[in-house]
């Protein structure tokens, strides 16, 4: 089935991949996207799979949003739409941002504020700079649709993962995101025909598969932590701040091993990110939880305040639906009403018409016996 999907890209440059170590050596040869029906419009998998992250995280944040954390749907939804807009956004900018500031990128390899946006299918967006915008636009719009910001982070925080998870393969497909050489003998060294080009890689060298380390590592984030907050969690933001220093944590060791990292100076920025992430998570995560063990603060979808909004927002919902349907109803009132008013105007005219026909009958008839009576006077007459 892949070598079909497959062969629609034959304009796309052919990739391959191979783990020598890994099931007794795997190669695997591939394109890094498609044609669309053959228009010459060329979808990349990169972007595909980060779609596909994008939607299950919705449908899973979705499912549990009410349920589990106190909040309407529509108002959610609404937060995440723009939210997931901003947050790309500012994945694209971050990275541009830092790739300018790295002494080492070539002058013309350099972004401007127009660049940014138009050589943005040339790829490049930074997770971290997507965290800090839908943190920053989904607090606004949490503003803006009375959404409780901390409830909404936590279930975020897993849609995040899943998206982080899924996403990270459009790394494999394009060969990017890997790490520095690795002994040969990993079980999980890899090799491929854009790795054995990078300069910055000994020749028949194998690499680690970062994007695959960082995949492997949201994963069981995520299973842990969905975990946790059906059972432990406490206090509504504890889930994010567990994301945050989970994944800041495991980012720190992966971005040591990675050859493509955006620097300021001689600083990694991800690993340095990283480490504050972690950092500070895990300090504000033991003071409000011995906060909220002392003042016995409820979650917020265990307060009236939810149970309110829901209810208020199910009252108005249903009172659309009533007025839309008192709206249809009058609409086929009205639509009858013309219809029988034309029915009894047709039975009307038919009556006339048959009152016309009789009247005429009888005119007919009257002129017809006038008619005899004088033709027997005129008769009579000539007798006499």
């Amino acid at each position: 089935m892949n070598s079909l999907m497959f062969a629609a890209a034959n304009t796309l440059e052919s990739m391959d991949v191979e783990f020598p170590n890994l099931f007794g050596g795997t190669e695997i040869s591939y394109r890094r996207g498609f044609n669309l029906f053959g228009s010459g419009i060329t979808i990349y998998w990169y972007g595909v799979l980060i779609a596909v992250g994008v939607v299950l995280a919705y449908l899973y944040v979705m499912r549990r949003v009410t349920r589990d954390f106190g909040l309407v749907k529509d108002r959610v939804f609404d937060v995440v739409f723009v939210t997931i807009i901003c947050a790309f956004l500012c994945a694209r900018i971050y990275y541009c941002v830092f790739t300018n500031l790295n002494p080492e990128t070539p002058e013309d390899q350099k972004y401007t504020f127009i660049t940014m946006f138009t050589k943005i299918r040339d790829g490049g967006i930074a997770m971290y700079g997507g965290t800090i915008g839908a943190v920053i636009f989904g607090l606004l719009m949490c503003k803006l649709r009375k959404v409780k910001f901390t409830a909404l982070a936590d279930i975020s925080a897993l849609g995040f993962l899943i998206g982080q998870t899924i996403g990270r393969w459009g790394n494999f497909i394009n060969q990017e995101a890997y790490g520095s050489a690795c002994d040969p003998n990993w079980l999980f060294a890899m090799g491929g025909n854009v790795i054995r080009a990078d300069i910055e890689i000994p020749a028949g060298s194998f690499v680690h598969p970062c994007f695959l380390y960082e995949s492997v590592w949201c994963l069981l984030g995520f299973i842990f932590l969905h975990i946790y907050s059906k059972k432990l969690r406490t206090f509504d933001g504890e889930i994010a701040l567990l994301y945050l220093s989970w994944y800041g944590f495991g980012r720190f060791f992966i971005e040591q091993l990675r050859t493509d990292s955006l620097y300021i100076g001689s600083l990694r920025v991800s690993q340095w990110v990283g480490a504050v992430s972690f950092v500070g998570a895990m300090v504000c995560f033991v003071i409000f939880k011995v906060r909220t063990a002392k003042s016995k603060k409820p979650l917020y979808v265990n307060t009236d305040a939810s149970r309110e909004l829901i209810e208020s927002d199910l009252r108005a919902e249903e009172e659309r639906k009533a007025k839309k349907a008192k709206k249809e109803k009058t609409a086929d009132s009205i639509i009858a009403e013309e219809t029988e008013s034309v029915s009894e105007s047709e039975e009307v005219s038919e009556a006339d018409r048959s009152d016309d026909t009789e009247h005429a009958d009888k005119a007919d008839e009257t002129d017809e016996t006038a008619a005899d009576e004088e033709k027997e006077s005129k008769d009579g007459s000539e007798d006499n």
